[in-house]
């Protein structure tokens, strides 16, 4: 298996996954101008990250490529409780930080910078404010749990990067204290500080 992967990106949630499956694999690491190029867009037309590779199947979308690792590799434990609902609540908590936070960010990673300064700022405002929202929600999930559903799945790394960009474009967490102790316990995780490493962020 190989995996691209750019810093920091939303591929870095992949990266900790494959850490945690204990599987032999490969971390192609990418800039934004490998992204570009041909042979990138080959595996990707999109010019995105995540991309994995395993032998001739490629598989891109972060969403589908922390699931197919939960399924592929299930004594990792990555995928719930073992009952359907267990896997249900990893894909309600895993979609919620894929389509509902991730998008979030988008006027932060410059979607609004053609709009001009001021209405550029304001769109940077309300994606903070909103993003307020849904990690108080991720917050609340938290009480009394170490991990998102209870037990260690991949929505936890999805969740564990966002803090991340959340904390470098400043949005306020303050009073988040379950979000802040899961944090601390992702960031002391082995397989965390592994990928961390790896590409270049610790």
């Amino acid at each position: 298996m190989k995996l691209y992967t750019s810093p920091g990106a939303c591929s870095l949630a992949d990266h900790i996954a494959l850490q945690w499956t204990g599987a032999p694999f490969e971390a192609q690491i990418v800039s934004r101008a490998d992204r570009k190029q041909p042979d990138f867009l080959k595996l990707n037309p999109a010019g995105a990250v995540p991309v994995l590779q395993v032998g001739d199947w490629v598989l891109t979308q972060n969403a589908a490529i922390l699931n197919y690792l939960a399924d592929k590799f299930p004594a990792a434990n990555l995928a719930g409780d073992g009952t359907p609902e267990g896997r249900a609540e990893v894909n309600r908590w895993l979609s919620f930080v894929n389509a509902d936070m991730h998008p979030a960010f988008h006027p932060m990673f410059g979607s609004t910078a053609a709009l001009g300064e001021e209405a550029d700022g304001k769109a940077k405002e309300q994606a903070k404010q909103k993003l307020r929202g849904y990690f108080e929600r991720a917050d609340a999930q938290l009480a009394g749990k170490d991990w998102l559903t209870g037990s260690r799945s991949v929505a936890d790394p999805y969740l564990f990067v966002v803090t991340q960009w959340a904390k470098k474009v400043g949005v306020d967490l303050s009073g988040l204290d379950h979000l802040a102790r899961f944090d601390a316990h992702m960031a002391a995780d082995a397989g965390v500080q592994a990928a961390m490493k790896a590409e270049g962020l610790l």
